[in-house]
């Protein structure tokens, strides 16, 4: 059983919120997640994220009840893809969006296991107990340099130009879409963030407020969305987390939507 929330708010800062943000539990044991981060202007960032989370959404209406293995990364890829040709067509023929674009971090579950996708910097953690694992690679100008050794670790959270990204959804009319195969034991967590949350919050505080058995799964997600504002807000922050708990006589699936601005 995957009990999931998720939370979103404009932070301190911003005007308007351009994250984007969907959990849905989909039937036949499938779970789908999907936090998107807009760029490119008010509207057009609010439009490119909210096109890439209802494309990808819309997608999986009909998924087949049998898919498993690699066919769910397959088809995940599939929708990411088809995500960006909606929104490089929609920024194409409207010059009020034009060089819009968005961050994707998705999942796609069948029971405990499945596959993340992600194009930009929002991320995937995976947490075990007080153990946190970053799943994703930042598509940042910064990341690169760091990995090529022009910059040292300690270099990255300061660099200014930390935010500039070099892949996107739907700033180009074809994008590579990052794949990795997840599995979730029992009790652990899928942390899917936005920069607004991953820049304020380091792992180990991440671990601290996760890992808490005494926290509820929608107080996890609170506590770690006040972290964020109380480290600054500059920048909207969204948290969904799912979590693995095997079936147990007398539970009930717990999840929800807080979406403050």
């Amino acid at each position: 059983m995957i009990n999931t929330v998720h939370v979103s708010h404009v932070g301190r800062v911003r005007q308007i919120n351009e994250d984007s943000v969907l959990v849905l539990q989909l039937g036949h044991g499938y779970t789908l997640g999907i936090v998107a981060d807009g760029m490119g202007g008010h509207l057009a960032g609010d439009t490119a994220s909210r096109l890439a989370v209802q494309t990808v959404a819309e997608d999986f209406k009909k998924l087949a009840a049998d898919l498993d293995g690699e066919a769910l990364g397959t088809v995940l890829t599939q929708a990411i893809l088809h995500a960006n040709e909606v929104i490089y067509r929609e920024a194409s023929g409207n010059e009020r969006l034009h060089n819009m674009g968005t961050t994707i971090v998705a999942v796609l579950l069948r029971e405990h296991r499945g596959y993340i996708g992600h194009i930009g910097d929002s991320r995937a953690y995976k947490v075990s107990g007080n153990q946190v694992s970053l799943l994703t690679e930042d598509h940042t100008l910064v990341n690169e340099l760091f990995k090529n050794g022009q910059i040292t670790e300690e270099e990255l959270a300061s660099h200014p130009r930390k935010n500039v990204l070099i892949r996107a959804l739907g700033t180009d009319s074809e994008v590579e879409v990052e794949l990795r195969s997840v599995e979730l034991g029992a009790g652990d967590v899928l942390l899917l963030c936005s920069d607004g949350l991953s820049n304020l919050v380091n792992r180990e505080r991440m671990a601290q407020v996760i890992g808490s058995a005494e926290l509820p799964l929608e107080d996890k997600a609170d506590r770690l969305l006040q972290l964020a504002l109380l480290a600054g807000g500059d920048d909207n922050i969204t948290v969904a987390l799912l979590q693995h708990q095997e079936e147990a006589a007398g539970n009930e699936q717990r999840g929800g939507i807080h979406d403050r601005t």
